[in-house]
């Protein structure tokens, strides 16, 4: 089901990630003030995030699709996606 692009920046912005901009608009997670490897981007001018690229998404952030939906929807906390990415070794 698609998204509104606004509404996964704000999550993003809202749960640790900072955006830095370049062709894309490009968004890396930070935990404790230092850059992970984890990162997602979105193509300025996109107004709404089809399945595919939602998909795309999901897997660079190291999500499930659903997952990503809870991200997006606020019951996966910036805490609970950070315990999730200790967990499986993804960030210290």
């Amino acid at each position: 089901m698609p998204r509104e692009a606004r509404d996964v920046e704000a999550a993003l912005q809202k749960k640790g990630f900072k955006r830095r901009e370049g062709k894309d608009a490009y968004y890396h997670l930070y935990v404790d003030g230092k850059k992970t490897p984890i990162f997602t981007k979105i193509s300025h001018g996109e107004k709404e995030i089809h399945d595919g690229l939602l998909g795309a998404m999901s897997r660079q952030m190291q999500l499930s699709k659903r997952q990503f939906g809870d991200f997006v929807d606020c019951p996966l906390t910036m805490e609970a996606y950070i315990l999730l990415l200790r967990q499986s070794g993804k960030i210290a």
